[in-house]
């Protein structure tokens, strides 16, 4: 019970951050700019964490997909530090406890 609990944070967090960055606001795509990234940078991020939202959904494929997802994740950290922006670490941090959560409940 507890791992489909984290297994659906986990697809809810990828699912809805991947929207987010696939849709590509102004103000995000400004952001992955800063960050060194060129501008359709957040719409690739965006099918990245779509894809690990899909692949976590199956049983089949859900070691596969959290290994990716810690993946984006770690990109991401080490963007954000690089860059010095910690408030960012938070949400980071929250997809990093679901995923390991996610994982180690299986």
């Amino acid at each position: 019970m507890l791992h489909t609990i984290f297994i659906w944070l986990v697809v809810a967090g990828f699912a809805g951050a991947g929207l987010f960055n696939a849709i590509g606001p102004a103000a995000q795509q400004e952001s992955f700019v800063r960050w060194g990234y060129p501008p359709w940078w957040c719409r690739a991020t965006g099918l990245l964490e779509l894809t690990t939202a899909a692949l976590v959904v199956f049983p089949a494929t859900q070691t596969a997909g959290l290994f990716v997802g810690a993946i984006i994740m770690a990109a991401a950290a080490f963007t954000v530090v690089r860059h010095r922006e910690f408030s960012h670490l938070v949400p980071i941090g929250i997809f990093v406890v679901g995923i390991v959560a996610a994982g180690a409940t299986s």
